[in-house]
């Protein structure tokens, strides 16, 4: 009896041996397969890693290339626009040496100023200038088409012309130089049988016999002021451009105008009075620049041209230039 129970018991100490060791080879195999997950995983993330490294080194290496390229570009534009802006600064230092010197305006008239300020580094506007005797002068202030470089190509072609059709032709009535200038300038831009290119320029132009007393005036839209007493009259120009016209293209009027000591001539274009400012963003308008120029006619012209420019770039504080503006007074 005792030994079949000690066999009992034996053989119960031997299952649970052995029921003990399967379930340490399982929880072994089941470590092993956790650790092999584990290791699996890991390698995999790392294998991930490297290639996000991989990746990322890569775009790293394009967006530098690409930076590098974008700051090579970079400096290429800005040496072209050096370039251009060089090149613009040079076509201003031409454009300045065309225009009329003062020395001629000093012999026309001691007591005069000029207003004159381009939009851009050149200007579409210009005047001219000459005295063909001690007593007769010519003068024009013209606004070009556009403003910048095409106005200033604009305004080269306008000198040069004035002077071939005055000085060299010889040709004093404001009325026939107009008539020949537009001749020129529509030849010169083969606008003939055209009516959809607009280039050309508005004008006005006189010529002041001094020994008379008389102003010969003609303009191509822009008007003359003669300020005298504080009264302003106002000639108003041809309704036509110094170009092509959807009109008929009619010989420009010349008006003669007797003038007496202390009268006030006053040539415009319109970037004056079409200047954007003030406190609710308006155009400046031509009415204002009148009263403006009756108030100030007593003052020498010196006094006026400060003025004026005082006024227009307080005008536009805060707003961009529209146009160039030109304006020239003559105390006579």
């Amino acid at each position: 009896m005792a030994d079949s129970l000690n066999m009992v018991l034996e053989r119960r100490s031997n299952e649970l041996r052995v029921k003990e060791e399967k379930n340490k080879r399982l929880f072994l195999y089941g470590g092993l397969a956790i650790l092999l997950f584990v290791v699996i995983f890991v390698f995999n993330r790392l294998q991930v890693t490297k290639k996000q490294k991989e990746v990322i080194a890569k775009q790293k290496l394009e967006v530098e290339s690409q930076n590098e390229l974008i700051v090579k570009q970079k400096e290429l534009v800005e040496e072209k626009q050096k370039e251009i802006v060089d090149s613009i600064n040079y076509a201003k230092r031409i454009q300045q040496a065309v225009l009329t010197g003062n020395e001629v305006w000093q012999n026309i008239a001691k007591d005069h100023f000029i207003l004159f300020q381009p939009k851009d580094i050149v200007s579409g506007d210009f005047y001219w200038a000459t005295n063909v005797n001690s007593n007769l002068s010519i003068f024009a202030l013209a606004d070009c088409t556009g403003h910048g470089v095409p106005g200033g190509f604009m305004s080269m072609l306008g000198n040069s012309f004035l002077n071939e059709i005055i000085v060299e032709k010889k040709i004093h009535q404001p009325g026939e130089i107009l008539n020949q200038l537009r001749d020129k300038i529509i030849k010169a831009l083969a606008q003939e049988g055209q009516s959809n290119q607009k280039d050309g320029m508005d004008i006005c132009l006189c010529t002041y016999d001094k020994k008379k007393g008389t102003l010969d005036f003609a303009g191509a839209n822009n008007p003359l002021w003669i300020v005298n007493s504080n009264e302003i009259t106002e000639y108003k120009g041809d309704k036509m451009p110094i170009g092509v016209y959807v009109n008929e293209l009619k010989p420009f009027s010349n008006t003669t105008i007797n003038i007496k000591d202390g009268d006030c001539l006053y040539l415009i274009t319109d970037g004056f009075a079409d200047q954007f400012g003030g406190d609710k963003g308006k155009k400046f308008k031509y009415k204002p620049l009148m009263e403006l120029l009756q108030k100030n006619q007593q003052r020498s012209m010196n006094e006026q041209g400060a003025i004026f420019l005082s006024v227009i770039n307080d005008w536009k504080k805060g707003y961009e230039q529209v146009d160039d503006i030109s304006l020239i007074g003559i105390r006579v």
